[in-house]
Order: C-alpha cells, then structure tokens, then sequence
C-alpha cells in the first residue's frame, strides 16, 4: 500500500513541480513580456536567451533543473529510486505540458538533465560530457541533446546502470526528447538548424 500511495503522489507531485513555468515567469517579472511570443514559442532556457538576458536564461535553466531534481531527490529519501525516478520523470512531463499554459511548454532538455544526478549518476556521465562535446564540436544546441538522449541509456547501463526500470525510463524519456525536438530534428536533416553564436536565431532547444 504504501508503495501505491508513493507512486500516486509521485506522479501528481512531479507533474505540478515540472509545470512551474520559471522562464516565462521571470521574463514576465522582467518586463520582458511573454517568452512564448518569440523564438521558438518555448519557456525554457534557450528561449529566454534569445531575449539577451543571460542572466534570467541561467536562473531559467538552474530552476527547470532543480525542480526535477528535487522531487526526485525527495521521493527517492521517501520511498526509494524508482519512485523517485518517476517523480522526475513526471516533472519532465509537466515542464513539457503544464496543464497552467494550455499544455505549451518547453522541451525538456533542462528537467531531464536535472533529474540525472538523483536517480541515475552513470546516466548523467555520459549526459554531460556529451553534451558539452558536440556542442563544443557544432555549437548546435538541439544536436547535443539529441546525441546525449541516444546515448544516456546504453551509456548508463555500460558504466553500470542495470536496475531495468530505471533503464527504461530513461529509454522512454531519451524517446520523448525527440519528440519534443521533431522540429529541430527535421531541420538538422536539412542541414537549416542554425548554430549558437551565428547571426541567425539561436537554436531552438
């Protein structure tokens, strides 16, 4: 029963912390108007950027992965790591869909790297040097994601990862990655994905 209860309040927990919509209120509170109007639409990080304010693009960024990151941490303290992995995981899902915005939010990237570190240490070595890699290689933002998305499942497992639930989450969470980027991904196969730094708009992450 209590296992039950956990898992109930891992879900709507982490589903409720993941849509507090931090980018879009802390360019509201700015003045800066609504982040969803610009760019690509989104509220995370790499939109808020595109306002020239690295400063809240930073806060942006710590607060979407602080907030899967301590739902997993908690849950994880309360009931144990997969439950824990689930309130992450739903803090993915609510930053992706909160239910506040119509369900338009960002993509994920932010809260996914976040909960890393809580449930899943090996998933989160090959998340961050890869990332920083290929981005450091194509200065493409939405590249980076999607190779450490591909990687962090059999990444985690080969470095020693083997709880098969926490696997597949990551496996689904890495797949939901790409749908959140189905854009970005249709451009990077044109070869129209812009690069971070370059004139054009910066890339939609």
């Amino acid at each position: 029963m209590q296992a039950w209860i956990g898992y109930g309040a891992a879900l709507v927990c982490g589903y409720l912390a993941g849509s507090i919509p931090f980018g879009l209120l802390l360019t509201r509170a700015a003045g800066l108007g609504d982040i969803r109007d610009i760019g690509s639409n989104s509220i995370g990080a790499t939109n808020v950027l595109r306002t020239g304010r690295k400063d809240l693009a930073f806060a942006t960024l710590l607060l979407d992965s602080l907030k899967a990151g301590l739902v997993a941490f908690v849950f994880t303290w309360m009931f144990g790591r997969e439950i824990g992995f689930v309130a992450g995981a739903m803090a993915f899902v609510g930053h992706c869909y909160p239910v506040w915005l119509g369900f338009r939010g960002g993509k994920g990237v932010a809260t996914y790297a976040g909960l890393l570190p809580f449930v899943s240490l090996p998933g989160f070595f090959v998340a961050a040097p890869v990332w920083l890699v290929v981005f450091a290689i194509t200065r493409i933002s939405s590249l980076s994601a999607l190779t450490a998305a591909v990687l962090v499942p059999p990444g985690a497992y080969l470095l020693g990862e083997h709880n098969l639930f926490i696997i597949g989450g990551l496996a689904l969470l890495s797949a939901f990655v790409f749908w959140t980027h189905r854009a970005n991904l249709s451009r990077l196969l044109k070869g129209t994905e812009p690069r971070f730094g370059t004139s054009k708009a910066k890339p939609e992450a």
